[in-house]
This record gives C-alpha cells, sequence and structure tokens, in this order.
C-alpha cells in the first residue's frame, strides 16, 4: 500500500475534511462521470488543482487555470497534479472549443464580472460538452444581514446567484441546464454555514466536517429550491 505523501494529505485535509466541499465538488465530478479517459477537462479557478486532479485520476487530460502561483506551486506537487496553468478566468488561455468539459467550484461568486467568466467557460468548451458548476446562493441573507456582510468581506463575494440566473446566463451563452441541487438547503443549516464563515476562523469549515452526515440528511428533506450553495449541470448546443 502506498503511504500519502505530505502535500497530498494536506490537499486531503484541506479540501476533503470539510464541511461543504467534499460534498459539493464530489457531486460535479460525479455529474461529470467516473470514467473521463480522453476527455480535456478544464478546472476554472482551480487553485492548487486537487479537484482537476480528482479529474485526473478518472482519466483525464486535466487542467487548472488559476492566479495564484502560489497555490499552484503547492498544486505542482500531489501526485495526481493537473496541468497547472497561470491565467484570468475572464481571459483563459484556451483555444476555442478545446475541452470537453468544465468545472468550477464556487468561483464565479468572487470574480468582478460572473458573466464575462461564463462568457470564456462556453467559448472554451466544444459542442456538446458539459459545464457543472457551483456558486454562493445564500437565500436567506437578507435574515441575517451581519452575517452575510461578513461572509462578503472575508471572502470577497462580489454577487450570488440562483438555479434560475445561472440557467438565464448559460442560455444566453449556448448552454442548457440539465440538473441543478442545492445544499444547506434548510434554514438552520444555512445560518450554520454563514456563521462558520463569518465566525469560524481559518479552519471552521473543516473543523465542522463531522456536520457532513447531518448537513446531508437535512438537505435531503428539505425542497431543492433554496439553500447556501447551487450546483448547476449544463450541456452547450451543438
Amino acid at each position: 500500500m502506498t503511504v500519502p505523501a505530505l502535500p497530498d494529505l494536506v490537499a486531503f485535509a484541506g479540501h476533503r475534511v470539510h464541511v461543504c466541499r467534499r460534498r459539493e465538488a464530489g457531486t460535479l465530478l460525479d455529474w461529470l462521470g467516473r470514467d473521463l479517459r480522453g476527455q480535456v477537462v478544464l478546472d476554472v479557478a482551480g487553485g492548487d488543482g486537487y479537484w482537476a486532479g480528482q479529474a485526473r485520476k478518472r482519466g483525464a487530460r486535466a487542467v487548472s487555470v488559476d492566479l495564484a502561483r502560489g497555490k499552484m506551486l503547492r498544486g505542482s506537487r500531489l501526485r495526481h497534479a493537473p496541468g497547472l496553468v497561470e491565467g484570468d478566468a475572464l481571459r483563459l488561455p484556451l483555444r476555442d472549443a478545446s475541452v470537453d468539459a468544465v468545472l468550477s467550484v464556487c468561483a464565479i461568486e468572487h470574480f468582478d464580472d460572473g458573466p464575462a467568466a461564463l462568457d470564456e467557460m462556453a467559448r472554451v468548451l466544444r459542442p456538446g460538452g458539459r459545464l457543472v458548476m457551483s456558486a454562493d446562493c445564500l437565500s436567506r441573507r437578507a435574515a441575517w444581514p451581519r452575517l452575510f456582510e461578513a461572509h462578503r468581506r472575508r471572502f470577497h463575494v462580489q454577487r450570488t446567484y440562483t438555479h434560475e440566473e445561472l440557467t438565464g446566463l448559460l442560455a444566453a451563452r449556448g448552454l442548457s441546464v440539465r440538473g441543478h441541487s442545492y445544499q444547506f438547503r434548510g434554514r438552520a443549516a444555512e445560518r450554520v454555514y454563514l456563521s462558520l464563515s463569518a465566525y469560524g476562523g481559518r479552519y471552521g469549515f473543516n473543523a465542522a466536517a463531522p456536520l457532513i452526515p447531518l448537513v446531508a440528511l437535512a438537505d435531503g428533506a428539505a425542497p431543492n429550491t433554496r439553500g447556501s450553495i447551487v450546483l448547476v449541470r449544463a450541456v452547450k448546443e451543438a
């Protein structure tokens, strides 16, 4: 049995021992499929490339684009490191129609111009290609304005999105949404999410990882119409 190297252990702890990221990114990857052999998968604003690396483990030729050079340096040490490219999500350094699938994990809400980033994702995606993405929704943010403002400042959130808004934005760019899912759907779960983000400190979301089964159970019992995070999957029209 191969013992994971320290960079892989650190990345695992950061990305998977996390109250929302494991379910969120795991769902997006599962939407892409277990067998990605022969496909080019792009992770937009992928940080250290950990989740693109998980696509590589499924056989993809995976590329992560990000502006954070330090994160990419850490990612280059991962056992299943993807291609790591320094670049802006608003000006992706890839050719038109050059990727089979686009992955984006809770990134668009941080961009100065989210629609422009969607323009770029649509541009590099081949006809018939798939896009899976997540975004902050925080549908009950008006109930806790101070928590939301603390979250917005801490994580530089520029805009939140519902699945209806993303459906319209993607349709305008030739992509048809085929499904969506909300996480942290209930009122109590959404308050937990905002409280952790506002006051949980650097490792608040990681420390709250034991709550994952409870949040998943609560989500299963609540309507799939609102929540803290929205996930969508779409296909680019041929």
